[in-house]
């Protein structure tokens, strides 16, 4: 049985997907891009205020599911540029507790909205 999980806290989606989708014991969340959920725009600034944005819009994601942060076991990182990966890592360790969640990282061709960043998540519902 899958149940779509939102939340007015992160963008509304952009296509005919939704925010997560609960199955199981999973969260499964699409991916983010730094888009201000109140505007829908992208947010001004550097590849560290991009990431930001994008782990913020996941956070209200994982709180409407009743998770925080701490609930997530894997994520991948699309980045246009791997010359931003050391910037990227270190707001994203900013984010994340020890154990840190499992995660790939790859460059890719461009993103929706020519955002820099894109980061998707599933998460472990039970304790």
């Amino acid at each position: 049985m899958r149940e779509a999980v939102s939340s007015e806290q992160a963008p509304k989606a952009i296509g005919p997907y939704s925010q997560a989708i609960r199955a199981g014991d999973f969260l499964f969340l699409s991916g983010q891009i730094p888009l201000d959920p109140a505007t829908g725009q992208l947010v001004p600034g550097d590849i560290a205020a991009q990431t930001r944005r994008v782990l913020e819009n996941l956070r209200a994601v994982l709180a409407a599911a009743g998770l925080s942060l701490d609930a997530v076991v894997r994520t991948t990182i699309y980045l246009v540029d791997l010359g931003d990966f050391s910037v990227v890592n270190e707001v994203y360790g900013s984010y994340f507790t020890d154990p840190a969640p499992a995660r790939a990282t790859v460059q890719v061709s461009r993103l929706p909205r020519d955002a820099r960043v894109e980061i998707d998540a599933i998460a472990f519902l039970k304790k």
